[in-house]
């Protein structure tokens, strides 16, 4: 037999308020550089779990305020809403293996790094706001 319905919150229960940081996205860690760090760095971590190593949060030589996943998810998520194009992902993930950004002054390079420059001006600011940068964000 069914039970009875459950009575009806009392309108004090219904709405809470509940308090709001004042940095929404205040977190522990050393927060990178640059967005060019911050992808170097996942990028790496992406290779090394691929090829089996276990990633564990805060055994690192120094703690940062996200996990890998977090700086590639910021990208997913760019890509998803068309701020970044294959092209721009492309040059990120070849590049980002090698650690090193393309350089203009290399005619094969140019192009890519006009593509890594518009990338990371887009990547950039999203870190920023989310602590995962250094800088005021915008």
């Amino acid at each position: 037999m069914l039970s009875p319905a459950a009575p009806a919150l009392s309108a004090a229960r219904l709405s809470q308020i509940v308090p709001l940081k004042a940095e929404p996205y205040s977190v522990d860690g050393e927060p990178f550089a640059d967005a060019e760090e911050a992808w170097f760095w996942a990028v790496q971590a992406h290779d090394a779990k691929a090829a089996g190593a276990r990633v564990v949060a805060g055994c690192g030589q120094v703690a940062r305020p996200c996990e890998p996943q977090d700086v590639l998810r910021v990208v997913d998520r760019l890509f998803r809403v068309r701020k970044l194009m294959r092209d721009h992902l492309h040059v990120m993930v070849h590049y980002g293996r090698r650690q090193s950004a393309p350089e203009p002054d290399r005619f094969r390079e140019q192009r890519a790094h006009s593509l890594w420059t518009e990338a990371f001006a887009v990547i950039a600011p999203a870190l920023r706001e989310k602590g995962i940068v250094r800088g005021i964000a915008r």
